[in-house]
Parts: structure tokens; C-alpha cells; sequence
């Protein structure tokens, strides 16, 4: 059996157009807060490189399908040196 790619639809913040991208195209930042995570991808249309928030559920459903993740907070900061 064949295995399908599973895609994602995206809309440019640039030129409006809606497209589906595979994972591939997409990279997902999780921060400490909603306000600093967001996945990127490049509009195919106009090459435009775009930022959308992601949400609980956005992160979900692009973790789960692969896309590749980068977190911005591991645990505990190391203590300032003074």
C-alpha cells in the first residue's frame, strides 16, 4: 500500500494565495509563549517567506505529521554570572 504525503494548506500574508505544501516546506519554532511560536514556510507563488502564530492545535497536527520543530526553551536558564 502505497503511503500518501501529507500536505498542509497555507496562505501568504504577501500576495493572498492559499496553496498546500508538503511537510518538507514547512518549520515549526515552539517558544516559552503563544506569542513566539509560529511555523514558517516560502510562499510558492511570489517566493515571500512567511511567519504565521501556531497555535495548540496547529502545533499538534504539524508535530504530528513530522514537520521539523525547533524549541526555544529547554528547561531552566543557567544561573548569570555575575
Amino acid at each position: 500500500m502505497t503511503e500518501v504525503p501529507i500536505r498542509f494548506r497555507a496562505s501568504c500574508t504577501e500576495c493572498r494565495a492559499t496553496t498546500e505544501l508538503d511537510v518538507e516546506a514547512f518549520r515549526l519554532t515552539v517558544g516559552r509563549s503563544r506569542e513566539r511560536t509560529f511555523y514558517t514556510f516560502t510562499c510558492p507563488g511570489c517566493g515571500s517567506n512567511v511567519r504565521r502564530m501556531a497555535g495548540e492545535r496547529i502545533v499538534e497536527a504539524l508535530t504530528g505529521a513530522g514537520v521539523r520543530t525547533m524549541r526555544l526553551h529547554l528547561g531552566e536558564q543557567p544561573p548569570a554570572v555575575p
